[in-house]
């Protein structure tokens, strides 16, 4: 029996063996990708809401003038922080979002009590990284 012979009494086998490997290899592939896009997920929903405790610290020390509490700036260094070191696991632009908002509260987190120019400074970055984090929620399939 030549090759050709074996070629065509094994051809359904040779299909099945192309199909199991090919199947094989797209739900690996599909597994990695919606495990990526899981993490990308959760952690994005963790910026945001880090991105709200920000918010209501920046409001409490510019508007009610409570310092020691809810308005505590230790308590935003410490939130601006986490959102700036878990941003580096997310795709772009997060990672450059997070690092100006850190910029620009650590150039106004001094005057956040007095100055609108500054609370208005760190809303913006504020913004800035909630829309980007927002916009990469919608791009995950």
């Amino acid at each position: 029996m030549n090759v050709k012979e074996q070629l065509r009494r094994n051809t359904v086998a040779l299909i099945s063996l192309v199909v199991a490997i090919t199947s094989l290899g797209y739900n690996t592939w599909r597994n990695e990708a919606s495990e990526a896009n899981r993490t990308q997920r959760l952690v994005a929903l963790e910026v945001l809401l880090k991105l709200g405790e920000l918010q209501q610290v920046t409001w409490h020390h510019h508007y009610d003038k409570d310092f020691e509490n809810k308005g505590n700036l230790r308590t935003g260094w410490t939130l601006v922080l986490v959102i700036r070191d878990i941003c580096q696991i997310l795709d772009e632009p997060l990672p450059d979002s997070a690092m100006k908002l850190y910029d620009t509260w650590n150039a106004n987190y001094r005057n956040l009590e007095s100055s609108t120019e500054a609370k208005d400074a760190v809303l913006v970055a504020i913004n800035d990284v909630r829309k980007d984090t927002l916009d990469l929620l919608i791009m995950l399939d």
